[in-house]
């Protein structure tokens, strides 16, 4: 048992061997890429669609429309998540990471259609994608080289995610524009979601969900670059 973390689960992959570790922390990142490259896949078939933004701009107009998209989102999530911890099948595992990045796809169209529209300007897409990988180089050197367990952070996480949802649904109902002072919250949420999913991979994941810890952080990267660019598109109109 690793003395620095009593609380440590003892078939974690902090508790096993290193050749294990360094197999289970391979698979785990070379998964997310694969999860980062295939949300860039069908982006870019989703853009290729002609007439796309009147589409889903035409079908955002419709009151609460927004709201409906969320909660879908929201239950696709859950079952994603449900079905990435599956310990009965690996292809349930993979199902479930497939059907998150759909739907990561899908919400995140309306903001990417936006933010091509200043493509004129500047590259904002780039520029947020730049630093948010960064942001997540740097959050996930401190998770690995503290060898701290950010487990503390997840009630925190969990407070601040319902506090968040209110304020976007309250946001839908009465109107209001959230602000770019909203999206720098968020950011800081993503990024201690990056840090709370990067400790709970390292110490309380086991070696074979390495599935189920590459969803954790992907979407954890895909919150943080949501925000990052929501606040460049601010700071863009604002100019």
């Amino acid at each position: 048992m690793d003395q620095s973390n009593p609380y440590a689960s003892p078939y974690s992959v902090a508790q096993s061997p290193e050749n294990v570790r360094t197999e289970f922390y391979q698979k785990t990142y070379l998964h997310l890429a694969g999860a980062i490259a295939a949300f860039i896949i069908i982006e870019m078939a989703l853009f290729s669609i002609p007439g796309i933004e009147n589409t889903v701009f035409g079908m955002l107009e419709a009151k609460f429309s927004w709201l409906i998209v969320l909660g879908l989102f929201m239950g696709a999530s859950w079952i994603a998540n449900k079905w990435a911890l599956s310990d009965n099948s690996r292809g349930m595992q993979y199902a479930g990471l497939g059907l998150f990045i759909v739907a990561e796809a899908l919400i995140f169209l309306p903001l990417l259609l936006i933010a091509k529209l200043y493509s004129g300007q500047s590259n904002l897409i780039g520029q947020a994608a730049i630093i948010t990988l960064g942001l997540f180089a740097g959050l996930t050197f401190v998770a690995f080289t503290t060898k701290k367990d950010f487990s503390f952070l997840g009630g925190m996480l969990k407070i601040g995610g319902f506090v968040a949802m209110g304020l976007i649904a309250a946001s839908i109902f009465m109107g209001f524009n959230l602000g770019i002072w909203f999206s720098g919250a968020m950011v800081l949420i993503a990024a201690g979601s990056i840090l709370h999913q990067t400790s709970s991979m390292i110490h309380h994941h086991r070696s074979d969900q390495y599935v189920a810890a590459s969803l954790g952080l992907f979407a954890s990267v895909a919150l943080l670059f949501y925000y990052i660019l929501n606040i460049l598109l601010s700071m863009t109109s604002n100019d």
